[in-house]
């Protein structure tokens, strides 16, 4: 069975779309592309498409846009699920389409979350390179290792983490033990990386949290940028969740602010890639170093 490449793409569902792109783009520093009544592409690179916004009331995660690298291999991925008996269906065009992708299939597993399965992600012209409005750095770290990560949250603890290695065929990469993920709240945690090494395309834990997604990462290239994006954050009024802090796991810098849809956004730089033939699977008992504190009211 071939492993998945990356977390290529994240669909949402936001119930205003206007508030989402000027919070996308003016603060996030994301680029607007594609705009339709029930739809915003958002670009982070030279895709075509990284974040797709689909009109509704759920303000939720809609899907999670697995990477395969060939044709080839997302057909052996697809055979290997069905022989672990998972309802894999085939996307239609006009599915491949909205993603902005060669071939899609899908699956949704027990705990109702929605896993697409891809190859041949589209490529904007190259006489469209993608700007950002806000960002200062040499933009976001995706390329091979994807959009960033996802947070899901489980209702069943050990039965997500049993789909995600067993099924999905995602590595450990470690855990964070006893942790108040959410202040107040102690929850354990366990982080899930693919082929290209991003340390956790996807990470889940049981815990109180009206959202199928805790929160999404965007990662950037410069630490200034995280800087920037939290001084934007406050100055617009948007609600932190975290202040900047240091995750021990990962490595990354990062603050959480929340979405125009409740879900939050953590922002950040750093981050380890893993190599496998030398990475050895870690238990954490605390989420932060240092920070990552709910923020202070502001002064007048």
């Amino acid at each position: 069975m071939s492993e998945i490449s990356a977390l290529g793409y994240v669909v949402l569902n936001v119930s205003d779309l206007d508030l989402w792109e000027s919070f996308a783009t003016n603060i996030m520093g994301l680029q607007a592309s594609r705009r339709t009544s029930g739809a915003l592409s958002l670009r982070m690179d030279e895709w075509a498409q990284r974040i797709l916004l689909e009109r509704g009331e759920d303000d939720d995660l809609v899907a999670l846009g697995w990477h395969l690298d060939t044709p080839e291999a997302l057909q052996d991925y697809v055979t290997g699920l069905r022989a672990r008996h998972v309802e894999v269906v085939h996307g239609d065009r006009q599915l491949a389409q909205s993603r902005q992708a060669e071939a899609v299939y899908y699956c949704i597993d027990p705990e109702g979350f929605r896993h697409e399965f891809f190859c041949g992600p589209t490529h904007a012209p190259m006489s469209q390179p993608f700007r950002s409005p806000a960002l200062v750095g040499k933009g976001f770290e995706t390329g091979r290792l994807g959009v960033g990560h996802v947070f899901g949250v489980s209702r069943d603890y050990a039965g997500a983490v049993k789909f995600c290695t067993d099924v999905l065929g995602l590595k450990i990469s470690d855990y964070i033990r006893d942790s108040e993920t959410i202040p107040g709240v102690t929850v354990d945690s366990t982080f899930f990386h693919v082929a290209t090494g991003r340390h956790h395309s996807f990470a889940t834990a049981g815990m109180p949290f009206p959202k199928k997604m805790h929160h999404l990462l965007l990662q950037v290239q410069a630490l200034d940028d995280v800087g920037l994006a939290y001084d934007r954050v406050r100055k617009a009024g948007v609600p932190v969740m975290m202040e900047i802090g240091h995750h021990p796991n990962d490595g990354m810098v990062s603050f959480y602010c929340v979405t125009p849809s409740g879900f939050a956004i953590e922002f950040g730089w750093g981050g380890i890639v893993i190599d496998d033939a030398q990475w050895n699977v870690r238990n954490y008992t605390q989420l932060s170093d240092w920070g990552h504190r709910p923020p202070m009211p502001q002064q007048a």
